[in-house]
């Protein structure tokens, strides 16, 4: 089975292309704008004809689009995470409209959610600012393609390798460099939201299962923790991990998009049925490997992506 990796060198690129390295009988392929990459493909600004020759050559049973950007200016979120997969969605209809496409969304597309509810994949999607906006656009283009496609709408992914730009790697970066001085200050935003947090490693073994399962899928799935935590105990988890003995400064006054959106969890019980998936680890695990993961020494490259 040939499975083309788009956006291979990010966060959940490296550990979804580990993890379908380790299927039986697989030859997994990588795309991308940076040197190194394999196929040369910039999904942001590639006319679909070139893309389309370009995975003519590759000619891939499946292709798994994980090519996206979390921040930057509302342009630069929507021609990667709304123009990319409409692009891409044209070249594989040209060139291998029989492969499937399995194009990570996000949890963000759904918007405010509302306490003490678990969103289905059939709510009302309202999101609170450019990057979700842009990443429902995506999934509209993924979903109305006509390809052999399903979204996997992913929660806030959280493990080994998490980086500084997403809340745990940027918390985990600030207490290795505070280490044992009594007299650090951490200070932060408002901590009051809740968010669903899902293992990097769970969302890879999610991505392996929707690439292998037999038959059409459902249109959109939802991969997360199932569980809505509340972001204070996440910081007060990482701090006692690390043995922090500073202060911590939380800035109560509420941040915008905490005051949007203060609720966020997925129901995944239709994961469950489609793929037979369900997160297998705990937050307090993915923590551990968080944490584990940025012990000062060498460590190999996709060092703790696991199976």
């Amino acid at each position: 089975m040939r499975i083309l990796v788009l956006g291979f060198t990010g966060y959940l690129g490296q550990h979804v292309t580990a993890r379908l390295r380790a299927l039986p009988d697989a030859r997994v392929l990588t795309a991308g704008r940076s040197p190194g990459a394999g196929l040369g493909a910039d999904l942001a600004c590639d006319p679909p004809e070139r893309l389309a020759e370009r995975l003519a050559s590759a000619a891939p049973d499946a292709v798994v689009n994980c090519a996206g950007v979390t921040g930057g200016d509302a342009v630069a979120l929507a021609e990667v995470n709304a123009r990319g997969p409409a692009v891409l969605c044209a070249a594989l209809r040209e060139a291998a409209p029989a492969a499937r496409l399995v194009h990570l969304g996000s949890a963000a597309e759904y918007g405010p959610g509302r306490p003490g509810t678990k969103a289905t994949e059939s709510a009302a999607t309202c999101p609170a600012g450019p990057y979700g906006a842009t990443k429902l656009a995506g999934t509209v283009a993924v979903t109305a393609s006509g390809l052999d496609a399903v979204v996997l709408r992913v929660g806030n992914p959280v493990g080994p390798g998490a980086p500084a730009t997403g809340l745990p790697g940027r918390i985990t970066a600030l207490l290795r460099a505070a280490g044992p001085d009594p007299d650090a200050v951490l200070r932060l935003g408002d901590l009051s939201a809740h968010r669903d947090f899902v293992d990097v490693r769970d969302v890879a073994g999610a991505v392996a299962l929707a690439v292998t399962a037999g038959g059409p899928l459902p249109p959109v799935l939802n991969i997360g923790g199932g569980t809505a935590v509340r972001v204070r105990d996440l910081v007060r988890e990482l701090t006692g991990r690390a043995g922090f003995r500073g202060r911590i400064e939380e800035d109560r006054s509420g941040s915008a998009r905490s005051a949007r959106v203060s609720w966020q969890c997925s129901d995944v019980t239709a994961a469950a049925h489609a793929l037979g998936w369900r997160p297998s680890r705990t937050l307090d695990e993915s923590l551990a490997a968080l944490w584990a993961a940025t012990e000062p020494g060498p460590r190999a490259p996709g060092d703790g992506a696991g199976p």
